[in-house]
């Protein structure tokens, strides 16, 4: 019988790369189980953040297995903003989220636009908790392009001078720290 894994997202999205990565282990989104725990994420970290997140979800459903992440962009030239406020910081729309940004580095040359993305994932069994942290280096890219993502996927811009939002499925796969930070919590599983 496969192992139970509660994952802290109603998002499809993660929610498939979890069980593509985690074989073997049943992936059971939260809101199937009819609990809502909000945790509130206030700590200065993303994987403090993860690791709250699912420690104190596991240690509600009595020290089940549960998964969960957080993650965001940190903007060199804005210091490191918008950090683990990446979705809280300005009410609205991602798309409009990524135009004021664009608007914050307006005539700011691309060497100075950097930005890495960093998606730190928590796997905590009861008081046992495991992590893995992962990140990609782009640039903020000077407008909105690509259709093919969500969040700040149409801004990311990498070195080929794509948008993360026009990669395809497979060419995202192959560079998403989600998956990344995923294998690393595979392998502290074995």
């Amino acid at each position: 019988m496969e192992k139970e894994i509660i994952i802290a997202s109603g998002n499809k999205g993660k929610i498939k790369e979890a069980q593509e990565i985690l074989k073997g282990y049943k992936i059971i989104p939260i809101k199937e189980l009819g609990v809502d725990i909000d945790v509130e994420e206030d700590k200065e970290t993303f994987e403090e953040n993860a690791v709250k997140k699912a420690s104190v979800i596991s240690k509600e459903l009595n020290g089940k297995m549960c998964i969960s992440d957080d993650s965001g962009i940190e903007i060199e030239y804005l210091d490191g903003f918008p950090g683990v406020f990446t979705k809280r910081w300005h009410a609205g729309t991602d798309r409009e989220r990524n135009l004021e940004i664009i608007k914050k580095l307006n005539g700011v040359e691309k060497s100075k636009r950097k930005i890495i993305f960093t998606t730190a994932i928590a796997l905590a069994e009861g008081d046992n908790v495991y992590t893995g942290v992962a990140s990609i280096d782009g640039y903020v890219a000077e407008n909105v392009r690509g259709d093919n993502g969500f969040g700040f996927d149409e801004i990311f811009e990498l070195e080929n001078g794509k948008t993360l939002a026009e990669l395809t499925e497979e060419e995202k796969n192959e560079i998403s720290a989600r998956k990344k930070a995923l294998e690393i919590i595979k392998s502290k599983l074995k």
